[in-house]
């Protein structure tokens, strides 16, 4: 199993401190701080940080190049035994790519008020008019994934 801490050694809160971690690289790059991981059969496959303004992609979410590194490291798009954690609440992209991918569960720390569909504006991830539906944990370490994002956004005002 490596260095990687597994699921089982670790709670959603430890979970989330590592996303957290993630999300403090972006802001090297002036990149707006979400970390995600995709954590399956107890090991993180993934873990990664918005890249939108380092490599000019519009759709470099962490949760986007978290999930591709995970089918990319598991050889299968199907990561229906996956958990994805994101310090924010994923936007419509993120969770439909999630739902796209049949993730399992998804635990998000900070409620995102302008485009969170998991359940603020929108519950994407449980909907039933859709192929598959995700468990989901929020509010996992919440102040602290808020602070992050409102600390960033402050500097650049």
């Amino acid at each position: 199993m490596g260095s990687n801490p597994t699921l089982s050694a670790m709670n959603d809160n430890q979970a989330m401190r590592l996303a957290l971690a993630e999300a403090r690289a972006a802001i090297e790059h002036e990149d707006v701080p979400v970390g995600a991981l995709v954590i399956v059969g107890g090991e993180v496959v993934s873990s990664r940080h918005n890249e939108r303004q380092l490599t000019g992609d519009p759709t470099a979410h962490a949760e986007i190049l978290a999930l591709r590194d995970a089918a990319a490291q598991l050889g299968t798009w199907h990561l229906d035994e996956a958990t994805l954690v994101s310090t924010l609440e994923p936007c419509p992209m993120c969770a439909g790519a999630a739902v796209n991918a049949r993730v399992k569960h998804v635990i998000f720390g900070a409620h995102d008020p302008k485009a969170g569909s998991a359940e603020t504006l929108y519950n994407l991830l449980a909907d039933p008019r859709l192929n598959h539906q995700a468990n989901i944990t929020s509010g996992v370490l919440a102040d602290e994934c808020g602070e992050i994002l409102t600390r960033f956004f402050a500097e650049r005002r």
